[in-house]
C-alpha cells in the first residue's frame, strides 16, 4: 500500500482549472519528484496534500485513510510535514523558537531531544541558535526551514523548491542533507526546479505540464529521456 496516493485531483483559483486529473503515489521509504516549467502546478500539489488548500474532484490518501478534507494541523499531526516554498520561517524569532514552533504538535517530553537531533543535523544552526532567524543567510535559513518540519516527527517530508536561490555549493548541501533523512527513513516527495539534481536522487519521478502528469518513471529513466533532456536539463 502506498503511503501517499493521489487519485484523479482537480485543483481551481477561482475559475482557473490548475490542476486537471492528476494521480500519483508515493511508497514509504521512497524519494519521488514532481519536475515540470514554473506555473505547471508542483506547488499546487503540495498545498493541496498538506491542506493549504482543497480539491475539488479526487482523492487523496495517507496511509489508507482520506485526508483531503482536512485542516493542516490535523494532517501535520499524521505525519505529513510541508516545508514551503520560500522557506517561510519566523524571521523576527530566534533559530530556536522556529524550531519550538514546529514541535507544536509533538509531545513536550521530547522537545530537547528533538532540537539536539536537528543540531546535530544542522551544527550551523546550533552555533546561531539565539539569532533572530531573519538574519541568517539564504542556505541556513533553508536549513531552518527544514529542522522546523523535523521537529514534528515527520514520516512523510514534501520539500517545495529546496535548492532555489541558493549558490550551486549549498545546493550540493541541501540535497546531501535529503539524501541524510532519507537514510535515516524519512520518505520524501520533492518539487523541484533543479531537475537534474532531483532526478539523480529520485527513486520514481513525474514530469507535471500545465497541471498534468505527462511522464513518469524512475529518476533514471526521466534523466536519460531525451524530451525531458531537452525541456528541463539543458540537453
Amino acid at each position: 500500500m502506498a503511503l501517499l496516493s493521489v487519485k484523479d485531483i482537480h485543483v481551481y483559483y477561482g475559475q482557473i482549472h490548475a490542476i486537471q486529473g492528476v494521480s500519483f503515489d508515493v511508497n514509504e521509504g521512497e524519494i519521488v519528484t514532481l519536475i515540470g516549467a514554473n506555473g505547471a502546478g508542483k506547488s499546487t500539489i503540495l498545498k493541496t496534500v498538506s491542506g493549504l488548500m482543497h480539491a475539488k474532484q479526487g482523492t487523496i490518501e495517507y496511509n489508507g485513510s482520506p485526508i483531503g478534507s482536512m485542516a493542516p494541523h490535523n494532517i501535520l499531526k499524521l505525519g505529513v510535514a510541508h516545508v514551503p516554498e520560500g522557506r517561510r520561517i519566523f524571521t523576527r524569532m530566534t533559530v530556536e523558537e522556529n524550531l519550538d514552533m514546529g514541535a507544536f504538535t509533538a509531545a513536550p517530553s521530547s522537545l530537547d531531544e528533538d532540537k539536539e537531533k536537528v543540531f546535530k543535523l544542522f551544527p550551523r544552526l546550533e552555533e546561531r541558535r539565539r539569532q533572530v532567524a531573519g538574519t541568517l543567510s539564504g542556505g541556513e535559513q533553508q536549513m531552518l526551514a527544514i529542522g522546523r518540519a523535523l521537529m514534528s516527527h515527520p514520516k512523510l517530508m514534501m520539500l517545495d523548491e529546496p535548492s532555489m536561490g541558493l549558490a550551486p555549493i549549498l545546493v550540493e548541501q541541501v540535497f546531501d542533507i535529503i539524501k541524510e533523512l532519507h537514510r535515516s527513513g524519512t520518505t520524501i516527495l520533492l518539487v523541484e526546479q533543479n531537475a537534474q539534481m532531483a532526478l539523480s536522487i529520485a527513486d520514481r519521478a513525474y514530469v507535471l505540464e500545465t497541471g498534468e502528469i505527462t511522464l513518469t518513471g524512475t529518476g533514471k529513466e526521466l534523466a536519460s529521456s531525451e524530451s525531458v533532456r531537452k525541456a528541463y536539463l539543458g540537453g
